[in-house]
């Protein structure tokens, strides 16, 4: 069974890959063998980069700040001509911006539409116009439980997690048939940064912790095994799923 998961000799790009769970998933793929290009922001940063390659396998860094379509539109290329190829594509980069609806000003849903959701779109059709002609491919995008439900003080998160899932089935209706398989995985809460604010509120921290069948927040280890499988053999015949990694909220 171990070549199902294998991903030697691959090449996986993730965004978000500095903390949290996209850093989950880039150190995951990589002790799975694949090969890692981070597209981030700071080149500066270079503290997963060192874990990814003390493990054994090449990661680069490729400049991409998510806000910046022009940067966006270069990182497939880019990521390309410096590895070689592109095999799996991870779509973890994202921002929240918390508010009562009636104050949400426009620069924040511009802001959040950009990096959560136009990003996503350009990121996969650059992919996909390197996946498709070679028939082969995995994508995994970062939906959220708000792709499913409305949440709080969130609408431009909302609409954009929304829509990510829509894209997501979008895609693997054109691209299934070409051997490209697209995905999502659905987090629940986990403890990240992104989560602050619900973390350090006690009430609310202790109602979303009162109803998660499993009984405690999501780490951004939990989505290791679901981000190798879906970026491995053993998910080739999965299209357009919404994997939900969390700790049982969906079903309770």
């Amino acid at each position: 069974m171990e070549h199902f998961f294998s991903l030697r000799n691959e090449v996986a790009a993730v965004t978000g890959g500095t903390r949290g769970i996209g850093k989950g998933i880039a150190i995951g793929l990589a002790e799975a063998g694949a090969d890692i290009a981070l597209l981030q922001r700071s080149s500066e940063d270079t503290t997963t980069k060192k874990e990814i390659e003390s493990l054994g396998v090449n990661c680069e860094i490729i400049p991409c700040d998510l806000e910046d379509s022009n940067q966006v539109k270069n990182a497939i290329p880019e990521t390309i001509e410096r590895m070689g190829t592109l095999d799996i594509l991870v779509n973890s980069g994202g921002i929240q911006r918390r508010s009562p609806a009636v104050d949400f000003s426009e620069e924040d849903w511009d802001s959040v539409l950009q990096v959560n959701l136009k990003a996503v779109w350009i990121l996969c059709q650059q992919a996909g116009r390197h996946m498709v002609p070679k028939k082969s491919g995995k994508i995994i995008n970062i939906a959220s439980l708000v792709s499913f439900q409305g949440g709080l003080y969130v609408p431009a998160y909302a609409s954009a997690k929304g829509a990510v899932s829509q894209l997501t089935k979008a895609l693997a209706n054109e691209w299934s048939h070409q051997g490209v398989n697209v995905n999502a995985i659905v987090p629940g809460y986990i403890a990240t940064d992104m989560n602050t604010a619900l973390i350090e509120d006690p009430i609310r921290s202790r109602q979303i912790l009162e109803r998660i069948p499993a009984g405690r927040w999501g780490s951004p280890d939990d989505f290791k095994g679901a981000a190798i499988f879906l970026a491995s053999e053993a998910s080739n015949y999965i299209h357009g799923h919404l994997l939900a990694v969390d700790g049982g909220w969906l079903g309770r």
